[in-house]
């Protein structure tokens, strides 16, 4: 790690993340209930002389030297996570260091993203003449797309320019996101007994529907996120082996890229099936941004990468300009005994800080 001007030192920041991390790890913080960790947040920032602001179970700050005519620059990312995964071997509210990885709950997805973005934000706090303000928001309900998140604060926010989003990337460039369509369909068919003709199947019909839907490529291919991807993740029919039934539903999660808004990609499915077809939510949308834009070439300027995240985000609800970047794997998040090598956290306080040097 480079040696960086900072009222704190290197080693410095690195142990104030570590024990952070390790504090949030012990303390359950699911989706909708993650209170006790916002009070855990608000004290990190009360340790540092940090005035936070709350809403809800949103903790967030603003630079000491803010100023009102200057553009902002959001740090985010979020404190909530997803229920242990059935297969753990450890304890997911107990922080265990072993082999340069710290395990529990929360580590990588977004644990290490959090305490990073923290330690960045201590970097800048007390500088003077930056060109943007820096904003900190640690929000909630970022793993079931809440209504009470970063979509409730951010009118609570002064304006921002551009918000850099906190998710494991392996600290390089996600400058774009796929958005999430979730559509629930049904066939409907003629009900009868097993044993007579029936040319009026609901699941015959059905499969023959979701067949069609599921070879069908939508025409326009995103330079950053390829095709817009549609997979069948649920379907039911039928309760006895004697009867066909009246209808068969089904669960389509589609990953749409930044070629098609939500609402153009659902007219598209409804317009090649013959199932009554309903969008959970047309908010999701996918995100991107150009690649000459300031943050993304000092990205490249330092050696980090660019690529298109098939994965969503909170970019999807944010409503300016994002970008996602932070430390880990993605492919860990979810999985039963959760880790985050202690060497990138190390390396996300690092890049956070070397990117933001040369924008602010």
């Amino acid at each position: 790690m480079e040696e960086l001007k900072s009222v704190y030192s290197k080693e410095e920041l690195l142990t104030q993340a570590v024990e952070l991390l390790k504090k949030l790890i012990t303390i359950p913080s699911f989706s909708k209930d993650e209170y006790n960790t916002s009070v855990e947040i608000e004290n990190f920032f009360t340790k540092h002389q940090i005035p936070a602001k709350r809403f809800k179970n949103n903790i967030w700050a603003v630079n000491k030297n803010f100023d009102v005519l200057k553009p902002s620059i959001l740090l985010n990312t979020h404190h909530d996570t997803v229920k242990p995964n059935k297969a753990y071997t450890l304890d997911p509210f107990l922080p265990v260091e072993q082999d340069g990885k710290l395990y529990g709950l929360g580590s990588n997805d977004a644990g290490a993203s959090l305490v990073s973005m923290a330690q960045a934000f201590l970097h800048f706090y007390e500088k003077e003449d930056l060109k943007y303000n820096l904003v900190i928001a640690l929000t909630a309900e970022e793993e079931i797309s809440g209504f009470d998140g970063i979509e409730a604060l951010f009118p609570q926010l002064p304006t921002i320019e551009l918000a850099i989003v906190g998710e494991p990337t392996q600290m390089n460039l996600a400058i774009a996101e796929k958005g999430l369509l979730v559509i629930d369909g049904e066939m409907k068919g003629t009900p009868s007994h097993a044993a007579h003709p029936n040319d009026d199947n609901s699941i015959v019909k059905c499969m023959e529907d979701l067949q069609n839907i599921l070879n069908f490529r939508f025409p326009k291919v995103s330079d950053y996120l390829g095709d817009v991807k549609v997979t069948l993740s649920g379907i039911h029919a039928g309760v006895q082996h004697n009867v066909v039934p009246e209808a068969c539903t089904f669960t389509l999660d589609v990953r749409v890229t930044d070629e098609y808004s939500n609402k153009e990609a659902f007219e598209i499915i409804q317009s090649h099936m013959k199932s009554t077809l309903t969008a959970r939510s047309f908010r999701l949308n996918s995100s991107k941004i150009e690649m000459d834009h300031p943050f993304v070439q000092a990205g490249l300027e330092i050696g980090r990468t660019t690529y298109g995240s098939p994965t969503s985000s909170d970019q999807a609800i944010i409503p300016c300009t994002s970008v996602k970047i932070g430390p880990g794997d993605s492919r860990r998040s979810h999985t039963a005994d959760e880790y985050i090598y202690i060497k990138e956290i190390e390396e996300g306080i690092e890049i956070y800080i070397r990117i933001l040097e040369k924008v602010l």
